[in-house]
Parts: C-alpha cells; sequence; structure tokens
C-alpha cells in the first residue's frame, strides 16, 4: 500500500506516557509516573503486591500521522501488568502511518506481563508498532499482541493497508528474540495463503521470556491443540502463535492460554468490560 504524503500536515493524535515503579514494603510502589497528548494511564487498585497499568488513547484510535510512546521500567522485584482500556482501533490512513513505540525495562527479579487488548486494523489503514524490551538476567516477561484484520461480525474486511510489526527483546544486553512482520499491499490475498493466514483474520502472537518456558509449554499445548496454532519453547523461552476466523473465536482459545501463563491467575478486568 502507497501512503501519499500530505502537503498540509492536518492535527494529529500525539502522546507520551512513562510508568517506573519500585518495592517498597513488599509491594509495587509508583516511582515515576509522566503522561502527555492522548495518552493516560490509570493504576486500579490491587489486592496482591502487584501493579496494574491501564494505559489509554483518549483521541479513540490512530490513522496515518498518529504517535504515541510508552515506556515501562519495572525495579528490582516489582510486578506490573500493563493493559489497554480497549481495542485500539487503526483507520484508513489519509496520508502517513500511524506509529506506536513501546519500551519496556525488567530489573533484577521482577515481571512485567504486557497484555495489551486487540489491535483493529480497517481496511487501508497503515501502522508501524515496535516493542523494545530489556530484561535483567533474573527478570521474567510474558507479551501478548492480537490483531484482527477488521471485524467480521461487522461486516468488515481488510483488502489493502499497511501493518508492520517489530519486536527486539534483549536480555543483559544481548539479543534473545526478534519478530518482524509485515503486511502491506494486497493484505487479504496474503493473508489468505495457506503459509500465512490460511484465510484466518484473527492472529495473536505469545512469548514468555523466563525460567518456566518449559513448565508452562506442557500446559500451553493441551490449550492450542486442534486449533490453528502452535506452541515452542527453547532457550529459555516460549512462543505462541494462534490465528481463528474472528476475534471471538481467537479469544477463546487466547484468554486460557494467557492465564496459563500467569500461573492461573485471570486477564485484567478490563478485558471483560
Amino acid at each position: 500500500m502507497t501512503i501519499a504524503a500530505a502537503g498540509t500536515r492536518p492535527q494529529r493524535a500525539e502522546g507520551r506516557g512513562h510508568l517506573a515503579a519500585k518495592l517498597f514494603d513488599g509491594r509495587t510502589r509508583i516511582r515515576e509516573l509522566y503522561q502527555e497528548g492522548a495518552a493516560k494511564i490509570r493504576l486500579p487498585d490491587t489486592f496482591d503486591a502487584s501493579m496494574e497499568a491501564v494505559i489509554i488513547n483518549t483521541a479513540g484510535g490512530l490513522t496515518g500521522g498518529d504517535r504515541m510512546d510508552w515506556s515501562v521500567d519495572a525495579g528490582a522485584g516489582t510486578r506490573i501488568d500493563v493493559t489497554t482500556q480497549a481495542c485500539e482501533k487503526i483507520y484508513k490512513a489519509s496520508a502517513g502511518i500511524a506509529e506506536v513505540a513501546t519500551c519496556i525495562k525488567v530489573g533484577a527479579q521482577a515481571r512485567v506481563d504486557w497484555l495489551p487488548q486487540e489491535t483493529i486494523l480497517f481496511d487501508r489503514a497503515a501502522l508501524f508498532r515496535r516493542l523494545d524490551v530489556d530484561l535483567d538476567e533474573s527478570a521474567e516477561f510474558l507479551a501478548v499482541e492480537a490483531v484482527l484484520l477488521g471485524r467480521k461480525a461487522m461486516g468488515e474486511a481488510v483488502v489493502s493497508g499497511l501493518f508492520r510489526d517489530r519486536w527486539r527483546i534483549r536480555r543483559s544486553g544481548q539479543l534473545i528474540h526478534a519478530e518482524e512482520l509485515r503486511l502491506s499491499e494486497g493484505v487479504a490475498a496474503l493473508a489468505a495463503r495457506q503459509a500465512v493466514l490460511g484465510g484466518q483474520v484473527a492472529f495473536a502472537t505469545l512469548l514468555y521470556a523466563g525460567p518456566l518456558s518449559e513448565a508452562y509449554l506442557s500446559k500451553v499445548r493441551p490449550l492450542v491443540e486442534g486449533s490453528m496454532g502452535g506452541a515452542s519453547a527453547w532457550k529459555g523461552k516460549l512462543v505462541v502463535r494462534l490465528a481463528a476466523a474472528d476475534g471471538f473465536s481467537l479469544r477463546k482459545i487466547l484468554i486460557p492460554v494467557i492465564s496459563a501463563l500467569r500461573n492461573g491467575a485471570p486477564v485484567p478486568k478490563v478485558w471483560n468490560l
């Protein structure tokens, strides 16, 4: 898909949110909180030592030229679950590309679960998304990213557009995992290929990096059996890939898998609102 440059730059949504946490009296507490523009971070009450952060794009969606930047710094011993208030919608781009950049740092004996709700791409949307994670040698990290190519129940279809998703996960400065996904031009035709999505329009990637990768694998594989998906674990990480006919079908598989990778803990409550 070719996105033409605009002669006059229209008003765009921009935002930056930063959250840093520390361990104090056995609980995860705020060390720094910064919000700018359309980016907001809310911290609902929790009933254990962890912190839950809900990130919000007050613009209500993204289109070409919009940009959101998020950063999370989890200090030693902390536990943070990060999610979104709702599914992020990426609308048709008249000019430019929407960009979302997320940087996460996880300290010694800390854990961050990156659990945004699904990203919904509309026809002729253009999005470049980046996830950069820096892990301490003893840190744990779980990432979930799910994408819907339109909402099947609403009769929506994505024929063309641009979606690029880039992950770089490092432990003690060494690259341990990289993802580079690009869907462009004839998205529908590309997704129809058996080697890509086999005609499915909802898909997700989950990554766990930590000492429990092999143990989690034995729990996850029975959950994805019989679906269009699979799970593998090697060298201290576990990767799960899923595809389904629509968002509802994807969630039926995705939510139990997330819970298994969280030692039985449910997804954040905002997922059910």
